[in-house]
């Protein structure tokens, strides 16, 4: 994955640190991560939440998503943008109208999973996959329709062999970068840098199934990027929680105990960047 994306870059080298891409679920929580990261996760977990209030369980909207891309990129011009399309929501003609509708509104890679619907998220039981045939079919489509949109080919098995199985097929099938969900033990991912010739993600996401790691652990062990599916999501949460529970128990007053206190000033300052942003990228 040397080369360029449409706009953000990921390059991949010996002495590059590990990758670390931050899920968001909407536009605002994408400029308060990018503050502080260039990667960017459009999680389908966290899009699910705040957009429906549902689970993710397979009924996003591909209209949606990409529509959401568009505001993202919008005000963030320059970031690397990856996004969750689940199975490329079930057909391999929509899989590829996806994409090709992705990289035009500048999304800077997919992550495309090998989900049987009715699909789950990936650290959830319950999940069935493809067949490996009818899996790779979709993924060879979608390289042929992306230019340099990158693609990072999931795979939801839980058996070791079928795992690197799949793994070795999608490098040879030329997958970008090769992501296990739900791993939970770094020596599959040392045993698959040893076979495969390619980038290998980690998912983590506090909960699941697998372990949480630093950057260190995971670039030793051989991981290139590492994917943080909810922390805006759930650290909204948990602060809203807080908040209104405070006005109701506190006489109706404002909350004044948070350990970063955000007033009118501070959340417009955050909207007016974005406004520079996006009006410096329609005069480009």
């Amino acid at each position: 994955m040397d080369g360029e994306s449409r706009r953000g870059t990921w390059k991949i080298s010996t002495s590059e640190d590990i990758f670390p891409v931050i899920g968001v679920y909407d536009v605002f929580s994408a400029s308060l991560a990018a503050k502080h990261f260039h990667g960017i996760f459009i999680s389908g977990f966290g899009f699910a939440a705040s957009h429906y209030g549902l689970p993710d369980i397979g009924f996003i909207s591909w209209t949606d998503i990409v529509d959401l891309v568009h505001r993202i990129r919008t005000v963030l011009p320059d970031h690397y943008l990856l996004v969750d399309i689940d199975d490329g929501y079930a057909d391999v003609e929509v899989a590829c109208h996806v994409v090709s509708l992705l990289e035009s509104v500048g999304a800077s890679g997919v992550v495309l999973e090998d989900q049987k619907r009715p699909r789950r998220c990936g650290h959830l039981d319950g999940k069935r996959i493809l067949d490996l045939e009818e899996y790779l079919v979709k993924l060879k489509r979608v390289l042929a329709t992306r230019r340099t949109l990158d693609v990072v080919a999931r795979t939801d098995a839980s058996g070791i062999d079928e795992i690197k199985k799949r793994a070795k097929a999608f490098a040879e099938s030329g997958a970008d970068a090769i992501l296990v969900d739900g791993i939970k033990d770094l020596s599959l991912i040392r045993e698959m840098k040893s076979d495969i010739d390619k980038p290998l993600v980690f998912n983590q996401i506090a909960g699941g199934k697998s372990p949480a790691f630093g950057f260190k652990e995971l670039k030793d062990a051989g991981v290139s990027m590492v994917i943080y599916s909810t922390p805006c999501l759930f650290a909204a949460q948990s602060a809203i929680e807080v908040a209104v529970e405070s006005i109701k128990g506190n006489d109706g007053h404002l909350p004044q105990f948070m350990e970063k206190p955000v007033d009118l000033k501070t959340c417009n300052a955050i909207l007016e960047d974005n406004l520079r942003r996006r009006d410096r990228m329609r005069e480009s």
